[in-house]
């Protein structure tokens, strides 16, 4: 009975994914300049990543500049912190125009509707909007400043949490997809050869990183997370090949590849005066791997925005859906509310979660806060992943010893 749930379920998926498909093949046929909303997405996650650009350069090569105008003369700490209140201030303008986009769109589920239009048209007008919203918050008192930079911290949150269920039930997605009844000999081999390399790749991760991070022993602290992110790793696995549970090897291999890459990347973000971190004996202030890790780390974000945002069907409610041919392709409301969420991420990933600091040339989300963060978002992440393993099963318990 299990089995034919899951074959209906997969099914489903397929034939909405097929749907989709179907849609977006037929909106290429349309002009770029039309009103497209596949097409529109790119336009608005290219003006995501140009606000990024401005934000970082207001940072590194911006003070000569700020220093000019006087809403900015009252920056804790003289002229230091100009960097960073000028990124807080290219954020809460792009913040402004995300989230009056949301406001706008949400709740649109028509094709041709004015609100449909609005999102994927009206180019020169958005354009425009978008410029003045850059250049608004350079003339706003810097308590304003202050009290955004404060809300941020909430709103990055807000996007890590999005963020985390997102990959997760991709993740998920992708295992009762591969393992349902339909492809399951088809891609067996396929699963095992993935599942092999993603505990290869972690486990040679976490060596990796005791080698880097753990010169002496007196680094206790590294230690603690890196042992702590493999006892994650055996412990996600273990629940998942309970044999009530039956998830098999390849999700908890993969949830393990990506806590692994989250404590990497919060071990990265330690201070670079940190004596536990082998690698910042041979770093410079500007070397080349500082500055490809930047770009890299800023694609990515830009990257993990633009899907995360077209992700609006995993945060419904609503289960069983049938699709028509106008309904909107994606959540028009959802995608800009992460973008608008977005917008504070990226602040805080150039200022390093704290206001009124200066920080390195080519550097980002580097300090203890930031490290803290990554950290409480892998240890979340494994948290997330073993509640969506063992809430099945305690519905299912529950439902047999409810009675009839």
């Amino acid at each position: 009975m299990r089995r034919q749930e899951e074959a209906e379920m997969d099914t489903g998926r397929v034939g909405e994914s097929s749907s989709i498909s179907e849609r977006y093949l037929q909106s290429l046929k349309k002009s770029w300049c039309s009103n497209n909303p596949w097409t529109a997405r790119y336009i608005y996650g290219l003006m995501f990543l140009l606000t990024n650009l401005w934000a970082w350069m207001m940072r590194d090569y911006g003070q000569p500049v700020l220093l000019d105008l006087e809403r900015l003369k009252g920056c804790r700490g003289a002229s230091y912190c100009l960097g960073t209140e000028g990124v807080l201030r290219v954020s809460l303008g792009c913040f402004m125009f995300y989230f009056l986009m949301f406001l706008s769109t949400v709740g649109t589920s028509k094709l041709h509707h004015p609100r449909d239009s609005w999102h994927s048209d009206w180019w020169i007008a958005k354009i425009f909007l978008w410029f003045s919203f850059m250049v608004v918050p350079f003339f706003v008192p810097p308590a304003v400043i202050d009290i955004y930079g404060k809300i941020a911290h909430f709103g990055a949150g807000v996007f890590l949490l999005i963020q985390l269920i997102s990959i997760i039930s991709f993740i998920t997605w992708l295992n009762d997809c591969l393992t349902s009844e339909k492809f399951t000999t088809k891609c067996q081999a396929h699963i095992h050869i993935l599942s092999t390399a993603s505990y290869v790749a972690s486990f040679s991760g976490i060596i990796m990183m005791y080698i880097w991070y753990v010169p002496k022993l007196s680094c206790t602290l590294n230690i603690f997370f890196i042992t702590w992110t493999l006892l994650l790793l055996q412990l996600m696995t273990c629940v998942s090949l309970h044999p009530r549970v039956n998830g098999g090897f390849f999700s908890p291999g993969l949830m393990g590849l990506y806590v692994v890459f989250i404590c990497w990347t919060a071990l990265r973000s330690e201070p670079a005066t940190e004596v536990c971190d082998r690698k910042v004996e041979t770093a410079t202030n500007e070397d080349w791997l500082t500055i490809i890790s930047f770009i890299i780390a800023l694609l990515a974000m830009v990257i993990a925005t633009f899907a995360t945002g077209l992700d609006s069907k995993t945060f419904q409610f609503r289960t069983e859906v049938a699709e028509a041919d106008d309904d909107v392709p994606y959540g028009y409301g959802f995608f800009h509310f992460v973008f608008a969420m977005g917008a504070m991420y990226f602040a805080m990933l150039l200022i390093g979660w704290k206001e009124h600091h200066t920080m390195r040339k080519w550097t980002i989300d580097v300090g203890w806060t930031s490290t803290w963060v990554k950290i409480v978002n892998e240890w979340l992440a494994a948290c997330i992943y073993i509640l969506k393993l063992v809430a099945p099963v305690v519905r299912k318990s529950r439902r047999a010893a409810a009675p009839v």
